[in-house]
């Protein structure tokens, strides 16, 4: 499972099969886990001083295809985009990437497609949860590590960092105190659970998934959009 897919399964109601956060923040997010997990992987980092393309920006490190379909067309998205600040290469990551996710959910029979209409003339559809299982273990790791203090595996930390960026953690993993957990929420995110170049990479994604929500909002509030 990409940690995209966990993400995905996280955002969205097992019930009413609709996203939990808006789609902006959501799509974004997908964005993020899949540079994120291309970062984990050595396949893409964040430049240092003296490195072949501008600090801060990333650079291909591995091209070479990880076997994945969707990080392999991430990691062949990206190595076009070197040089490029991580904030500006989330538009083209997440182009069909949740439709592509769902469908990919459905097919291991984690997630079912129900099509319907609203009022009986507008075609919706939903995804709700058809085995949960899967969900409920990276839930148990989650609140073990927010709730109870557990250290985290570099897997569950990504997963934290990305659910701090679209402020879902404590709608995700429910405490009596949403303040601490908000707090070792960060915590993991910042901690030492990865190499450097990777914990660069944590920064500048959730840097990057927190300013395309705002511009994304501030277009649509000039626009007069809904």
């Amino acid at each position: 499972m990409l940690i995209a897919e966990d993400l995905l399964l996280l955002l969205y109601d097992d019930e009413s099969g609709k996203p939990s956060v808006d789609a902006t923040k959501l799509d974004n997010a997908l964005a993020g886990a899949v540079l994120l997990e291309l970062a984990m992987l050595g396949k893409v980092g964040v430049a240092g001083p003296g490195e072949r393309v501008r600090e801060g920006r990333l650079v291909l490190l591995d091209p070479a295809a990880t076997g994945d379909e969707v990080l392999d067309d991430g990691l062949t998205e990206l190595s076009d985009d070197e040089g490029k600040k991580p904030k500006n290469v989330l538009g083209a990551l997440r182009k069909g990437l949740r439709q592509r996710l769902l469908e990919t959910l459905t097919d291991r029979g984690l997630v079912r497609q129900e099509e319907g209409r609203i009022l009986g003339l507008f075609p919706t559809t939903r995804w709700p949860a058809s085995d949960a299982e899967h969900e409920a273990v990276v839930r148990d790791r989650l609140h073990a590590v927010l709730v109870a203090g557990a250290e985290p595996d570099a897997r569950t930390a990504a997963l934290v960092s990305l659910l701090l960026a679209v402020d879902a953690v404590t709608q995700v993993v429910p405490s009596d105190d949403r303040r601490t957990t908000k707090r070792r929420a960060k915590q993991v995110a910042d901690g030492a659970w990865a190499a450097a170049a990777v914990r660069a990479a944590v920064q500048e994604v959730n840097a990057a998934v927190a300013s395309a929500i705002v511009v994304a909002g501030t277009t649509g509030a000039a626009g007069g959009g809904i």
